[in-house]
């Protein structure tokens, strides 16, 4: 297990302390972990106050919560575990005055036992406190009764709520009824890709297969409802929101607020892509979104997965969403609007002049095919390449070059500096990061000097030259420096000096490609001075440079055309 902890017994009150310090609207009680507003007013003053709680390890939740506008204060027990009712029972008598307390509980039963029971006493020393429940688990619709589902990430959705008509001088019952009411209408189901490591316990809760998920799980790093296939982002949302849709009753004009929650290892990319499909699924079935967020809101530690919750709304109920939230996790905003698309202009290319197919066009076109192949069945190869030493996008780059190449026009090959201008514009569009613009100047410059329909053996040589110069010039590399060039460099020399020698255009290009394999393997030995590599120093040795990898096999492929 490696986590930036201490001792795992002291995780969640050296979290609370750390969350706290940050945020100086927040304190910490002394006794108990809970944090609580800062600077409430006299009791006699106070509003309802609105409490929550459950297990740490939901980050943002709880604590996150707390500030004006949500939650009063938020009650942490140990990891995945219910904090105890006299730790429930001092939040209250800490914030609450007499117009009284409700807690909003997810419904597990530790927490109803414990905060159910902390109402009762706090009631019992004269301030009136409701607990409402929360269960929004639509995955388990057909394995329990709706009143024993669990409660998941829809619950922050009721935080705000009910924080909202508190702040607004509601009475206790007027905030449990809002609060109850958007606990019915909010329903929730998740999916998890892998799991999650409990600092106690220091393993996996449970193990998934490369091409298995859970789909319904809760977030306790439990297992779902069902273990299935993998599937691609919009096949996850279009179950979860069919779901979702069934379960709740929403129909064609129905208004909804829509929260897109990360389990905690999902990046924000991957949270945007599921929101994406998301909207253009409901939009789909006519539902209006109105409201929308994204990111962490109710995690289970650092587990991979997402869950998606839609909660029925109505003009008041967008009145609380909308009101002032001053709590350190609460997004704020909120509103959408349908997707804007901004057409651009770029300056237009140039007519590529018009030309009877040349001698080597059909050859042009089958070396360049041949590249494009080769390039693909290497994608694996290159990604593992570039993922030791860079990014790991080399692979997917040189075959989105590959499927540019493929993709242009029969009248692109109809002559040398045709074809070569052609290619250097496809992959310019098509591959981003340095390879795109390496390989389009490189493509340019050599179609300048072979303007006739068949050149000669030295334009050939010439070509090649002044195309690894230009990469030189634009990327400011030069031998040794670790990059493409130390394939390219080598292979162009020993061409020019092939052709120079009156060697046959065939039997110079092979010497070519051998001088770049020997470029490319030398570059295992070389320190890095230039690209992503450069920041591993030393630890980049014994791996070869993936750019001049990728040089190699576009070289042999032309090399193996017939």
């Amino acid at each position: 297990m490696k986590k930036l902890i201490n001792n795992p017994r002291n995780v969640v009150r050296e979290m609370l302390e750390g969350l706290v310090d940050l945020n100086p609207a927040q304190v910490l009680l002394s006794s108990e972990d809970v944090v609580a507003q800062a600077g409430l007013p006299g009791i006699s003053e106070r509003p309802v106050a609105v409490l929550s709680g459950g297990g740490a390890g939901h980050e943002p939740a709880h604590a996150g919560y707390v500030g004006h506008g949500m939650l009063t204060a938020a009650i942490s027990g140990d990891v995945f575990t219910s904090p105890s009712v006299d730790a429930v029972l001092a939040a209250i008598v800490a914030v609450a005055g007499p117009k009284g307390a409700v807690l909003i509980v997810k419904n597990y039963t530790g927490d109803r036992l414990n905060f159910g029971l902390a109402a009762e006493l706090a009631t019992a020393q004269g301030i009136p406190t409701e607990v409402v429940v929360v269960a929004d688990d639509a995955a388990l619709k057909d394995i329990v009764e709706p009143a024993r589902r669990r409660g998941i990430a829809g619950t922050i959705l009721v935080h705000k709520i009910a924080g909202a008509a508190a702040a607004a001088g509601c009475s206790l019952a007027e905030v449990v009824a809002e609060a109850r009411a958007a606990a019915a209408s909010v329903v929730t189901m998740g999916v998890a890709l892998g799991s999650c490591i409990v600092p106690a316990a220091g393993k996996p809760g449970f193990s998934l297969g490369e091409d298995e998920m859970e789909l319904g799980l809760g977030i306790h790093g439990e297992q779902g409802v069902r273990r299935v296939p993998l599937e691609p982002a919009d096949a996850i949302v279009d179950s979860i929101l069919e779901t979702l849709i069934t379960d709740s009753g929403l129909t064609s004009g129905s208004r909804v607020a829509l929260l897109v929650n990360g389990l905690g290892g999902t990046p924000p990319m991957e949270l945007a892509i599921v929101a994406r499909h998301a909207f253009q699924r409901l939009r789909d079935h006519g539902i209006v979104v109105e409201r929308a967020w994204s990111g962490n809101f109710m995690t289970a530690l650092e587990m991979p997965g997402m869950s998606l919750s839609l909660l029925s709304v109505d003009d008041k109920r967008l009145q609380r969403l909308d009101a002032e939230a001053k709590a350190p996790a609460w997004p704020g905003g909120g509103r959408i609007a349908p997707r804007k698309i901004l057409e651009t202009s770029i300056v237009a290319e140039p007519a590529a002049p018009s030309a009877v197919d040349g001698p080597l066009a059909a050859a042009l076109k089958s070396v360049a095919l041949g590249v494009a192949s080769a390039l693909e069945r290497q994608e694996p190869m290159l990604t593992e390449l570039d993922s030791r030493t860079g990014d790991g996008d080399l692979g997917i780059s040189m075959a989105r070059g590959a499927a540019a190449i493929r993709g242009l026009p029969e009248e692109s090959w109809a002559n040398p500096a045709i074809a070569f201008t052609a290619m250097g514009n496809a992959l310019r569009r098509a591959i981003a990061g340095s390879s795109g613009p390496f390989y389009a100047v490189a493509l340019l410059r050599a179609a300048r000097e072979l303007d006739v329909s068949s050149p000669e053996n030295a334009a050939w040589a010439r070509a090649f030259s002044r195309a690894v110069a230009s990469v030189s010039e634009l990327g400011g590399a030069k031998p040794g420096d670790r990059t493409m060039l130390d394939a390219l460099q080598p292979a162009a020399d020993a061409f020019a000096s092939a052709i120079e020698a009156g060697q046959p255009l065939k039997t110079s290009w092979a010497a070519a490609v051998k001088a770049a394999e020997e470029g490319a393997e030398a570059t295992a030995a070389m320190r890095p001075r230039l690209g992503r590599a450069a920041y591993l120093g030393d630890r980049a040795i014994g791996f070869q440079d993936a750019g001049a990898g990728a040089v190699v096999v576009w070289m042999k492929a032309m090399l193996e055309s017939p």
